[in-house]
């Protein structure tokens, strides 16, 4: 058990949990961002970050500090929190990004460990080795070697109460990104970062991300906090959370600054091209995109980041309360909805619904069928499994209508699509209480179909009907022939 994490709530995979950093004495409430400093380029004071926008930690690069003269004197002298001006947690990066961009980096775990202990990193990073997308086989494995020798050096490095990460790397092949998490989760270290993903979510490619992240957590402990590194632009907060990672980390808001471009929890624009500004956040509360236009290119760029940064916050807090309310699945489909490989993402997360499944809360709010992937929600396919438990009469009539004024069956069930059949008595419990639209998708309609097969097919010597209102072929095709159906379509035409 790690002790140093404490998850609080949980809503499908995603969870809002306490990560104690004993070195900086503070404890940061995940899922957290990390606002990415260049030690080089101050595009927002780091002392304002707590104070204005709510970051309990940073994240820095250690390489960089190292090999820079000046920066490395005064770290060791001043220390890092001094050297930054701030007074939260600080987390470390090794170099590992120079070494995936160049090619070789002079600089060991072991040495680079003891650097970031030595100018008082709360959170420090080993040399792993981040492998590419769609890199061949070989070469993913022989990195994975590598970086599984840089976790073993990291665990005999004395880094006094410094918590360590555990990077967890395997490129596109789900295999090695489980072995990885699973070697990762048995060593000593404290924080799991999943790799090599930036490359994925240039490039729009969401559902493999998922993958990636998907199989790294089934080698991972459920107790293991995991930082998906260089993951910062908050349309994709929603459904990373709910994959079950705890720690992003963003330079986005500062690179896309500089260049002009203003993020929404939708994506992103160029600032030359909005007439309106659509956030109330300060900056664009006291400003106009005229105004914003028309500044100094330094002011502009500073003006830009601080705007990039509220909207990511409020991102990141509105996720959290999507856990806390039960609804952050909602949240991950109103988000999907704003990009299409956004919804490749979404429809890969449920490719992973029997995981999603064990781990999400039997009972929180109320479900929403927004749509047509509603259908393949945990929710879903937890009360499909649980069919089978519900003691059924001799002669039942699962009915989308209710219950008819005259009839001969023993019992009369709803039928809700995409759930299916459940005793009248279980109306008022979830995720029954659902709010789903009256005009039923195909999809909807093929679950509930494959709810009405689960229960025929556990008892098998039930007579049953089936009163649908006029469901498609595909779901009708679900249904086994042992049922009768009844399309009450036809009747009240």
């Amino acid at each position: 058990m790690r002790d140093h994490f404490e998850i609080r709530d949980h809503d499908a995979a995603g969870r809002i949990g306490e990560l104690e950093v004993p070195r900086a004495g503070v404890t940061v409430e995940t899922p957290a961002l990390l606002p990415v400093i260049n030690p080089n380029i101050e595009t927002i004071d780091p002392g304002r970050l707590r104070s204005e926008f709510g970051a309990d930690m940073l994240i820095t690069n250690s390489y960089i500090i190292r090999t820079t003269d000046d920066l490395r004197e005064r770290a060791l002298e001043e220390g890092l929190h001094d050297l930054l001006g701030y007074d939260g947690a600080i987390m470390t990066d090794s170099g590992s990004f120079q070494l995936a961009e160049y090619g070789e980096i002079d600089v060991t775990t072991t040495e680079i460990l003891e650097f970031q202990r030595d100018i008082g990193s709360d959170v420090g990073t080993p040399v792993d080795i981040p492998t590419p997308p769609d890199a061949g086989r070989e070469r993913a494995e022989s990195d994975l070697e590598a970086t599984r020798e840089a976790l073993a050096d990291a665990e005999a490095v004395d880094v006094g109460d410094m918590l360590v990460n555990a990077p967890v790397q395997g490129s596109t092949y789900p295999d090695l990104r489980e072995r990885a998490g699973r070697e990762a989760a048995a060593t000593d270290l404290d924080v799991f970062p999943v790799g090599a993903v930036v490359p994925m979510m240039n490039g729009y490619r969401y559902d493999d991300m998922v993958d990636a992240v998907a199989a790294a957590k089934r080698g991972l402990d459920e107790d293991c906090p995991v930082h998906l590194f260089g993951a910062g632009h908050p349309m994709m907060f929603a459904l990373a959370v709910a994959l079950g990672c705890d720690l992003f980390d963003s330079a986005a808001y500062a690179l896309m600054a500089r260049d002009g471009r203003y993020l929404t929890v939708s994506g992103t624009e160029q600032l030359e091209d909005i007439d309106y500004l659509p956030c109330s956040c300060p900056i664009c509360h006291e400003h106009t995109p005229d105004g914003l236009r028309a500044a100094a290119d330094g002011e502009r760029e500073s003006l830009l980041a601080e705007h990039n940064l509220h909207v990511t916050f409020e991102e990141i807090r509105r996720v959290r309360q999507a856990i806390r309310d039960g609804d952050l699945l909602e949240l991950v489909e109103r988000r999907a909805r704003g990009h299409p490989a956004m919804l490749d993402g979404y429809r890969a997360l449920l490719d992973h619904v029997d995981r999603l499944e064990r781990v999400d809360s039997a009972s929180k709010g109320t479900f929403f069928g927004l749509s047509h992937e509603s259908a393949r929600r945990p929710e879903v396919r937890r009360h499909h499994d649980r069919l089978a438990r519900l003691d059924v009469p001799d002669s039942l009539l699962c009915s989308e209508y209710g219950e008819p004024s005259d009839h001969a069956f023993d019992e009369v069930w709803r039928v809700v699509p995409p759930f299916g059949p459940f005793p009248r008595a279980l109306s008022e419990t979830y995720p029954l209480t659902a709010e789903v639209p009256d005009r039923t998708d195909a999809a909807a309609e093929r679950a509930a179909a494959e709810g009405v097969r689960a229960l025929a097919e556990a008892n098998p010597d039930a007579d049953i009907t089936l009163a649908h209102r006029g469901w498609g072929a595909d779901a009708l095709a679900a249904v086994p022939e042992s049922v009768t159906l009844e399309d009450l379509s036809e009747t009240r035409a």
